[in-house]
């Protein structure tokens, strides 16, 4: 059964001290239930907030695990997920409603005339409206959440007022502002959010998590996979580096070959992380050779 911890209004310092103490083994449930590999400190501020009625803007690299995240939550906490996908095509219409034309000529301005966005149904059945990527949206739409978050009220011409559920919640991811293609949340929204901040995991829960997602047993491909992956991370070649999910994909692809010897796991690499890295300017075109070197460089003594 999922958790129904949300309060309705702020709580009290009664209810917050349950909250405290009920914590550690809440978050050990999800954990086991949903198997998240650590994030005790992100899911400890996501419930807290979400209970204390605020939203919740999750930030982080690609790959981290903030969809992840989010979708968990809310099957935690029994809420009906709502997904937006953070496009700079989105337009208000498209996240709130729009009239349907034929409706509106035979009925009128009405209720059922309108076609409902994932904002207004979220808000009308208490849901989690989850925004993928919200500093992809135009400042345009992005304005569309701030009453909304301010009063729970959402005012929409010839319909009237939609009133938010005392349920309602608001999650969002942003990846970092120097990744391409996304703009500057407004200060104002931005205020409106308690920010957590996701960064790459530590290399044991890494490699437990591709155990766990590819489901390959062999300890020395996830510890592998992970080990070339996180020397992306850091190499002054490549500006952005994979993430967990490109270790998984590359565990994947190295268990098919045999030997699996220096070479292949170069070309299991290559195949993996060639679309997933930024290279800097000096290397642009040239991912492979750049992957091959930091493969070779973090297998060196490699025993194939």
């Amino acid at each position: 059964m999922p958790h129904t911890g949300l309060v309705g209004s702020n709580p009290t310092p009664g209810v917050l001290k349950v909250i405290k103490l009920d914590l550690v083994h809440e978050i050990f449930d999800i954990q086991k239930k949903y198997t998240v590999v650590g994030r005790d400190s992100e899911l400890k501020k996501a419930l807290v907030a979400l209970r204390c009625r605020k939203h919740v803007l999750l930030e982080g690299p690609v790959g981290v695990g903030k969809t992840f995240l989010a979708s968990v939550i809310a099957k935690h906490l029994g809420l009906k997920l709502f997904r937006i996908d953070g496009d700079e095509r989105l337009t208000e219409r498209k996240i709130v409603g729009y009239w349907d034309p034929p409706l509106v000529l035979s009925k009128g301005y009405c209720p059922e005339a309108f076609v409902e966005g994932p904002l207004v149904r979220a808000m009308k059945t208490g849901g989690l409206l989850f925004i993928n990527e919200l500093n992809r949206l135009p400042e345009s739409t992005q304005n569309v959440l701030l009453p909304v978050m301010d009063e729970g009220i959402l005012y929409i011409p010839k319909l009237g007022e939609i009133r938010a559920s005392p349920r309602f919640r608001i999650i969002a991811t942003q990846n970092p502002e120097e990744h391409t293609g996304v703009t500057r949340l407004s200060e104002a929204l931005r205020d409106r959010f308690l920010l957590i901040k996701l960064d790459y995991q530590p290399y044991e829960e890494e490699v437990k998590i591709v155990k766990l997602r590819s489901g390959i047993s062999e300890d020395s491909i996830a510890e592998t996979s992970v080990r070339i992956v996180r020397a992306t991370r850091s190499s002054p070649k490549i500006l952005r580096g994979a993430s967990v999910r490109s270790a998984i994909d590359l565990a994947l692809i190295a268990s098919q070959f045999r030997p699996l010897n220096i070479e292949r796991w170069v070309e299991a690499s290559i195949m993996s992380l060639s679309s997933r890295v930024e290279v800097i300017d000096e290397y642009h075109g040239r991912e492979d050779e750049v992957i091959a070197e930091i493969v070779k460089s973090a297998l060196q003594g490699f025993q194939g």
